[in-house]
């Protein structure tokens, strides 16, 4: 039997993160703009790491998360999420160029961020459109994808490839 799930909520500089684990693996993470309370409802080892780890990220402490993360829905979609995951903080690719490096068509990476349960740790938001139009379906959308991007650039030390 599954244990219930324990949530936190977290202030963040763009907004309540909401992070939900289940026995020892997160299974979501979502982006409310706004602000609010802080919660954490209840202890749970992968939660407790999981707000570690986001607050360390926000400090420009963290590029890259080690998390304990629910399975992907199928082999397909644990491809997409790992093609995702692989782009460097601070860099970012074309729905395009990620869809040939993991070998599908641009539209299956775009329907993967859309569905990305975990925001920020799978990181949906360096995957940029070509034309210029940013999509992102979590927080505040495009603002929330703009500042993420930025806010790595910053934090990397490195040059800016947001194309916009």
């Amino acid at each position: 039997m599954c244990a219930a799930p324990a949530t936190a909520r977290i202030e963040t500089p763009i907004g309540m993160i909401e992070l939900v684990a289940r026995d020892d693996a997160l299974t979501s993470v979502r982006i409310f703009p706004g602000t609010g309370k802080e919660v954490a409802d209840r202890q749970n080892s992968a939660l407790d790491c999981a707000v570690e780890q986001m607050r360390d990220y926000f400090a420009g402490q963290r590029k890259f998360f080690d998390l304990p993360l629910e399975a992907a829905t199928s082999p397909e979609a644990h491809q997409l999420r790992c093609a995702i995951a692989a782009i460097p903080f601070g860099e970012t690719e074309t729905y395009g160029a990620v869809a040939l490096r993991a070998g599908t068509i641009a539209r299956a990476i775009g329907q993967a961020c859309k569905s990305n349960p975990f925001p920020i740790i799978i990181p949906c938001h360096r995957v940029i459109s070509s034309s210029g139009r940013e999509y992102y379906s979590a927080g505040a959308g495009p603002e929330t994808k703009a500042w993420l991007i930025d806010f790595e650039a910053v934090h990397s030390h490195g040059i800016r490839t947001r194309l916009l």
